[in-house]
């Protein structure tokens, strides 16, 4: 980008151009944002929808001084797919809100006491591992979307998953500009036409329209007001489930800002401070669990398109929110959405879900933690074990289990083991 097309966080572009550079946080966001609830079984237009909302509510909050979008969160799949096969969706939509008031009891208590204590309770040897279940946990759904039809082994499947994910690996590694910066929504489209394009050379309904056909041009995104649908009952399990993992998203949070701090020569911690950053995140949680969508964190994704094209303006991730928020009443985009087949999902969920893992491999190896020390060895033994194995408490109907167990058994042991002599 030329020098005179550089935008700082408070400049806005012209209209013509506000438009475009919305269109493309639009994309860099969408692939990874609708792929979040059709893997768990909420309708893609709902996230969409609370994606928007919670990024302006983020935008309000940090008084329009942090370019952060605000995404689907890939960290509460696994709780989410547990509890739409037990209590449904009340239920998720029940621990997204209970995930935000973590966000604000924590903002508050660095509005008071600074955010120096933070690192005594989530130090690398902690978070990488936990990040690392976040993936791995994932791992067997992945596979299974790529390789199964109805239960049984699928050749047609593995092709249309392995053509999916080596076009998101390509993409990813040789792209230029824009292209490399949406390699998910690029490799789901081919994907997507791959699947067509096989099921007419070989007779297979591999891709149906008729939910497209059937669906309206104009329609309000299905809700589930957890409230007014479902009336008063809470969900213990629910909240227990997914209330720890906010700790792991809030991780991200802190990543991304010192991300933003470093493009915009800008200290977000300071200004707005951290306590805002934080409220901001916990409230877009909050607006995704009254709407009933998956919780939402920011976006690494919107990231890399700022450090692309050096456009930071915090006009333009309100613009692609409002974008966001338009796309969610188009009943047909919906319908397309839901119409992706499995292979192409699990594909897609290859890549990001190998990626997630990786990153916390990469704290590990950036903050350069000593795996030779016992107490590390321990404590990223048993958080990878009890994470990825599914470890599960159950106590009068209180269920917590994978991440939020492997978190909490993490915790516990980093502030209870004393560190080996030397």
């Amino acid at each position: 980008m030329n020098q005179e097309m550089k935008y700082d966080v408070q400049d806005m572009p012209k209209p013509g151009l506000l438009l475009g550079l919305s269109f493309q946080h639009l994309f860099a966001m969408f692939g990874a944002t609708v792929l979040v609830p059709i893997l768990v079984g909420i309708d893609p237009a709902v996230a969409l929808l609370s994606s928007g909302l919670g990024t302006l509510a983020h935008l309000s909050v940090t008084k329009f001084k942090v370019p952060a979008y605000m995404g689907s969160s890939f960290a509460y799949i696994a709780a989410m797919q547990l509890l739409m096969k037990t209590d449904g969706i009340a239920a998720v939509a029940q621990g997204a809100i209970t995930g935000g008031l973590v966000y604000f009891i924590v903002a508050m208590i660095v509005r008071v006491a600074g955010n120096e204590w933070i690192d005594k309770i989530l130090p690398p040897v902690v978070v990488g591992p936990i990040i690392m279940v976040i993936g791995l946990s994932l791992a067997g759904t992945a596979v299974n979307d790529v390789m199964l039809k109805d239960g049984a082994y699928s050749f047609t499947n593995f092709l249309i998953g392995m053509v999916t994910l080596f076009a998101v690996i390509l993409l990813n590694i040789y792209g230029k500009k824009i292209i490399g910066v949406i390699p998910i929504l690029l490799g789901l489209i081919i994907g997507y036409l791959f699947a067509l394009l096989l099921g007419a050379v070989t007779g297979q309904e591999i891709i149906s329209f008729a939910g497209v056909a059937k669906a309206s041009w104009i329609s309000f995104p299905p809700m589930n007001l957890p409230f007014l649908d479902y009336g008063i009952k809470l969900y213990p399990s629910a909240i227990l489930t997914m209330a720890p993992i906010a700790f792991v998203t809030m991780t991200e949070h802190f990543g991304h800002v010192m991300v933003l701090n470093s493009l915009t020569g800008k200290d977000f911690f300071k200004d707005p401070g951290l306590d805002k950053t934080l409220a901001g995140d916990g409230l877009a949680q909050i607006i995704a669990g009254f709407v009933g969508a998956p919780p939402v964190t920011s976006y690494g994704e919107n990231i890399g398109v700022m450090a692309l094209n050096k456009i930071y303006s915090v006009y333009v991730i309100a613009g692609a929110a409002v974008l966001a928020i338009v796309m969610s009443f188009v009943g047909k985009v919906s319908a397309l959405l839901q119409s992706i087949p499995s292979p192409v999902l699990g594909g897609i969920s290859i890549a990001l879900f190998g990626v997630i893992a990786s990153s916390g491999l990469k704290i590990l190896i950036e903050k350069q933690t000593d795996m030779d020390n016992k107490k590390n060895l321990l404590i990223a033994s048993v958080i990878l074990v009890s994470g990825i194995g599914g470890l599960t408490l159950q106590l009068s109907g209180l269920q917590i289990s994978g991440v939020a167990l492997s978190t909490i058994l993490g915790i516990m042991l980093y502030l209870i083991l004393p560190e080996p002599k030397q």
